[in-house]
């Protein structure tokens, strides 16, 4: 018994527990790999390794936004802007007013058109719920920053018990050196019709003084469009002193 040896006896191979244990590595291998994706992809929505990148934004263009620009008329070649005539503003009474064709009965007979006569004054009644005076005036009288680089239309509107009346419509019409003009203004004296009063208007036509004769026409209308004058025919003076034709309207019913 003594010289008996025993010799160990050979371990069986699990093949069982081995691809359990390969399995578990892949697995977790597997696992690593999905964390290592989602990490890059989080960080990196752009990365090669996202399968479903993200749209790419519309490139957005800023617009310019148009801008009102002014119509000057271009200056007579005769104009010259160091006039020093000093003649007194002639005043005249607005020509009586003609009902529009809409308007016309039979039974009405309107009044001919009075041309206004430069330095002098000329009064005519009317039954139109509103009359006009013409004044004409230097336009540094009121804007001296315009020097004689101007020509306008401006002036207010009185009520009937003659007080200013507000937010009554001026249109104006006709040609001026052969173009249309077309203006509305509203008499609320806001901005530098505020020179005119509470209820002044402005109607700017031109950048320096040009000569017509009975090529505009004016008209009062109410805050519902409703006219209270006709069409008013007026001059323009090619002169530093006349470049400011003020008409101011009055209700008389």
């Amino acid at each position: 018994m003594d010289g008996f040896e025993l010799k160990p006896e050979p371990k069986k191979i699990n093949l069982k527990s081995l691809v359990w244990n390969f399995l578990t590595l892949v697995v977790l291998f597997t696992i690593g790999i999905l964390v290592f994706l989602f990490l890059t992809i989080f960080t990196n929505p752009n990365s090669p390794l996202n399968p479903f990148p993200p749209a790419p934004v519309p490139t957005l263009y800023q617009t310019e936004t148009p801008t009102a620009t002014m119509r000057v008329i271009p200056r007579e070649a005769t104009w010259t802007g160091t006039a020093t005539i000093q003649a007194q503003p002639s005043r005249t009474k607005a020509p009586t007013w003609t009902l529009l064709p809409e308007m016309v009965t039979p039974s009405n007979t309107s009044t001919p058109t009075v041309k206004p006569t430069e330095g002098t004054a000329t009064i005519s009644s009317t039954p139109a719920p509103a009359s006009a005076e013409i004044v004409y005036w230097a336009s540094t009288d009121y804007h001296p920053e315009s020097a004689c680089l101007w020509l306008g239309v401006a002036g207010k509107v009185i009520g009937t018990d003659g007080n200013p009346l507000q937010y009554q419509i001026i249109q104006m019409g006709g040609t001026l050196d052969g173009k249309p003009v077309s203006l509305f203004a509203l008499a609320t004296g806001v901005g530098k019709a505020a020179a005119f009063g509470p209820s002044g208007y402005e109607l700017v036509l031109a950048a320096y003084p040009i000569a017509s004769t009975q090529t505009l026409w004016i008209q009062l209308l109410d805050n519902t469009s409703k006219p209270l004058t006709g069409r008013i025919y007026f001059d323009t003076y090619n002169s530093c002193t006349q470049n400011l034709v003020m008409i101011d309207f009055t209700r008389t019913r």
